[in-house]
């Protein structure tokens, strides 16, 4: 018998809506969803995006050479 026993999650639920009411609880699971919403959106833009590091031309540059210096 510990904390993990089914009853002593329904006291702790009970003790929580208490302190903060129903409200409150749910426009904060409003602002979590929307959060991880906003999350998941951004991480998808970042997708459609090329990374600098796997476009190789990006790197390269081009130029000539007019003259060889002696050193």
């Amino acid at each position: 018998m510990g904390f993990g026993a089914w009853w002593h999650w329904v006291v702790v639920l009970v003790v929580v809506m208490l302190v903060f009411g129903t409200g409150k609880l749910r426009n904060a699971g409003k602002d979590l969803g929307g959060a991880v919403k906003g999350f998941k959106d951004a991480m998808r833009e970042g997708e459609s995006e090329p990374r600098l590091e796997d476009n190789a031309d990006s790197r390269t540059v081009e130029g000539e050479v007019k003259e060889k210096s002696s050193q």
